[in-house]
């Protein structure tokens, strides 16, 4: 126990604690004037109890139970991903259960499932030796077959955000692995050949229509590009300290659309200014650069593709998240990990976290900086 409490890494810890206190914050500020927000921060503290609770409990057990974890998470969640096909529409896509008042978004802990699934699959990959090709050629199919499978049910709601998120996850994890550079080359000539052919000819006019207001939002600034305007507007108004808690314009007077989730860190940087904006970027790039060490020094390639796989959903959500905020990526339903508001991100990013610190503190070496 003592060495466990020695080699866990405090810094990713620090970050996790910082970024809820923020979004607890900013949750409160931004149902303050409303009544259908008003009690989100309530539910967000609760969740949090949980989800710190649960990071101990993860941190406690060892690694390998993860694999068992993550296959039952897989599979069940394969199956849930097939049933919120067949429910009622939200917000444009099938991807909530309602369970009784509470939304729940299988989708998130499939990602948790599919991190632990492709780690086991690569760790056994890179130790099968070269001469056994058929082998290799198995396992190179079961990963396509894990990753396909969750992505296209997930592109089925449809929830482009989320599916993003597991390419995401294996591009980190395949760098991890190792692939050859001419293979990353090759993969960015198909996307530059793909994009106008897919633009050209496989989207709707609709869909390039929101292309081309991501682009420039000010061609249909009341419908979709309502959004990004209004968001970049509070961004800008915040200027360097902000206009006060509580005080933002955007915020209170509802300007901000969805901004307990997807938006939450326009109202921070409205109310708060640009130096806590920055501090959370900051924070984040704490994060992201401190579960990269974490996996260079876990005990074994099956933890260590954990981790990367962890730190490539948190690096995406971070970035895609703050970059709609700005305008500098399209909107999509992504929110911030542990500052916006929501049970089942809370707990898709509590589990991942809690795996990462368990893999820190088993890690060979006791050194924070070696």
């Amino acid at each position: 126990m003592n060495k466990l409490l020695k080699n866990t890494d405090y810094i990713i810890l620090t970050c996790i604690i910082i970024l809820s206190i923020i979004g607890v914050i900013a949750i409160y500020s931004a149902g303050y004037s409303t009544d259908v927000n008003k009690d989100e921060y309530i539910k967000q503290i609760i969740w949090l109890c949980i989800i710190f609770v649960m990071i101990v409990g993860i941190w406690l057990v060892d690694t390998s139970s993860f694999q068992i974890a993550g296959y039952i998470l897989y599979i069940s969640h394969i199956a849930l991903l097939v049933g919120v096909l067949f429910t009622g529409s939200l917000m444009g896509a099938s991807s909530w259960f309602n369970l009784g008042g509470m939304l729940y978004q299988p989708s998130e802990l499939m990602k948790v499932g599919f991190i632990i699934c492709m780690a086991k699959l690569m760790s056994n990959y890179c130790a099968i030796g070269k001469s056994e090709k058929k082998k290799k050629k198995r396992l190179f199919l079961m990963m396509c077959i894990v990753f396909l499978l969750p992505v296209a049910l997930i592109l089925l709601q449809p929830d482009f955000g989320t599916a993003i998120v597991f390419f995401f996850i294996t591009a980190f994890m395949v760098f991890k692995m190792g692939i050859k550079y001419r293979y990353v080359a090759l993969a960015i000539l198909l996307i530059a050949i793909m994009v106008p052919i897919v633009y050209c000819f496989v989207l709707s006019d609709y869909q390039q229509n929101r292309i081309k207001v991501f682009l420039n939002p000010e061609l249909d600034p009341t419908g979709s590009g309502y959004n990004a305007l209004q968001s970049k507007i509070a961004v800008g108004s915040g200027m360097l300290f902000g206009t006060g808690f509580l005080k933002g314009t955007q915020t209170q007077l509802g300007y901000i659309p969805i901004k307990t989730t997807d938006f939450i860190y326009s109202v921070i940087s409205e109310e708060f200014g640009f130096v806590v904006s920055v501090l959370i970027v900051v924070i984040f790039a704490v994060l992201i650069i401190r579960m990269i060490w974490v996996s260079r020094k876990a005990r074994d390639d099956f933890s260590s593709y954990i981790v990367i796989g962890v730190t490539g959903m948190i690096f995406f959500h971070f970035l895609e998240n703050i970059g709609m905020t700005i305008g500098l990526m399209p909107i999509t339903g992504v929110p911030l990990p542990f500052v916006s508001y929501g049970g089942s991100n809370l707990l898709t990013n509590g589990l991942a976290l809690g795996m990462v610190l368990n893999i820190s503190a088993r890690r060979p070496k006791d050194m924070f900086f070696d």
